[in-house]
């Protein structure tokens, strides 16, 4: 009540400006234009304030507030203050402002205010001690139990790890089983945590695992990359505990704690024999550890999450995040790189260059400095995926060729020639094996007319001879045109007779 009497007198009697009576009485410029500002509206001059008793002039500016007068103090809700503290942008000065107009003349002055503030959190739990404020820090981290899962074919039991999350300002949980702690469950139990909680912090506090730090610095630790990637997916910043420092992730050391106590130890009498299985029990017991009621607290973590947290996270993006496999790979001579036993070209002028390969679920892409250079729909079959515009000239006219191509071309020419083509496909272990020799052949039908080629393919089909070398042979000896003018000469002479026999029958 001195300070409202005070800036009153200054203001309505001295005539000093605003800044002058903040500056003499130590309070915000906001709280004094607050009272002029009353005052004016009022219509008050300093003759009709100064008779005023300190009661009678705090019902009129407080006309709501407890205006008793009494010896004795009334001590702030500390409680509600360290919640308010939560809030974006709150300060103490601010509530105690708001303290002084509830109760103006049973009020502490702002240091004796901070002073027994300070006072009463020592008096809590040291998980107390530091404001984190609302939506703003996700604590992470794996339990040290883990929890059995039998195989029911095979009686085999395989241990399920525990990811816990923990929000900093309403200490909500989250918790789920994964089979390991790798890079694809830790990214993944991210991306599920953050859908659980319906939006996103803005700041993630892991430990120095190796799935999310690659290597660990008290002052400069170097993160992951995939876990970078998730981290801008989502708009979301970083920030590992300092390594041998458990008080810099104190809130997911007890959550850990809350977990294995509180949902673990329950199940450890139950089989399970399948993840689904168990995480469908941790869930319906993680519901129970948010509503439990606080011991030193009004309301749950549930409550305090509905009305701390989850107004102040960021929005979940319209796409969840994709696991990302991301390796340094280097091109071949032959101008492709290999990821999981497949073949993926890229433009042969990046021959022998460092690229950066990003492997999704049905993507494959690979980035030069920087700058994607080419994708290639994943593969998880051993083979090549070649693009024509990835091979130089003279390749790429040969890429061209396929075995439709070259029948095509052979069918052009004759029947006979169309049956030796064939007959190449089909001896060699791969049609591409053939390839050659057929346009070895065809290539012929520039130098020969097509009658002639043909013929020395019936020829060659009859006796079985299928090196090019040997058709050429028959070309350069003319023995097709010998068989064109005994074919005329003579009279035609069944083929089969059980006395006929062919060169296979020596083999």
């Amino acid at each position: 009540m001195r300070n409202l009497r005070e800036i009153l007198r200054l203001r309505l009697q001295a005539s000093l400006s605003l800044r002058q009576i903040k500056s003499s009485q130590r309070v915000s410029l906001g709280a004094v234009q607050k009272i002029v500002s009353q005052a004016e509206a009022q219509h008050l001059d300093w003759s009709m304030i100064e008779p005023l008793d300190d009661q009678q002039l705090a019902r009129l500016f407080y006309p709501e507030s407890d205006t008793r007068s009494s010896p004795l103090f009334q001590l702030p809700d500390w409680v509600s203050m360290h919640q308010e503290l939560r809030h974006k942008g709150m300060t103490k000065h601010l509530l105690w402002e708001e303290y002084t107009q509830q109760y103006p003349n049973r009020c502490y002055s702002y240091p004796q205010y901070c002073f027994l503030y300070q006072s009463w959190v020592k008096k809590q739990k040291r998980s107390m001690r530091q404001i984190h404020k609302a939506g703003d820090k996700l604590f992470v981290d794996y339990a040290g139990q883990t929890m059995p899962v039998v195989n029911g074919l095979t009686g085999e039991i395989r241990h399920a790890q525990i990811f816990v999350a923990v929000l900093g300002a309403s200490n909500y949980i989250f918790s789920e089983a994964t089979w390991t702690q790798s890079l694809p469950d830790w990214l993944s139990s991210h991306a599920r945590a953050f859908e659980f909680l319906g939006g996103v912090p803005r700041l993630i506090v892991p430990d120095n695992l190796k799935s999310g730090v690659t290597t660990p610095c008290r002052y400069d630790p170097e993160i992951n990359r995939n876990y970078q990637q998730l981290a801008a997916h989502y708009g979301v910043a970083i920030m590992p505990a300092r390594p041998y420092k458990p008080q810099d992730k104190a809130k997911a050391e007890v959550g850990v704690q809350i977990i294995e106590r509180w949902i673990l130890a329950r199940l450890r009498h139950q089989t399970f024999f399948s993840l689904a299985e168990l995480n469908h029990c941790i869930k319906a017991l993680l519901e129970a550890v948010n509503h439990k009621p606080f011991k030193q607290f009004k309301g749950s973590r549930a409550e305090w999450f509905e009305s701390l947290d989850r107004p102040a996270l960021q929005p979940l993006p319209k796409q969840r995040y994709q696991y990302t496999d991301i390796k340094t790979v280097k091109v071949n001579v032959d101008y492709h790189i290999q990821y999981d036993q497949h073949l993926y070209s890229v433009p042969h002028h990046l021959v022998g260059e460092k690229l950066e390969l990003h492997a999704k679920d049905q993507l494959i892409e690979l980035y030069f400095q920087h700058q994607r250079v080419t994708s290639h729909v994943r593969s998880y079959r051993p083979g090549t995926t070649t693009v024509p515009e990835h091979m130089p000239k003279q390749h790429e006219q040969h890429h061209q060729w396929n075995a439709g191509r070259l029948m095509n071309w052979a069918q052009d020419i004759g029947d006979e020639v169309l049956l030796w083509v064939k007959a190449q496909l089909q001896q060699k272990q791969h049609e591409q094996q053939a390839y050659r020799v057929c346009l070895g052949l065809l290539n012929l039908s520039r130098r020969y007319p097509a009658d002639r080629l043909n013929r020395a393919c019936t020829i060659a089909n009859q006796n079985r001879l299928y090196r090019l070398k040997q058709i050429k042979s028959i070309l350069q000896s003319n023995q097709d045109q010998l068989l064109s003018e005994t074919s005329q000469q003579l009279p035609l002479l069944p083929q089969t007779h059980e006395n006929i026999r062919g060169p296979e029958h020596f083999n």
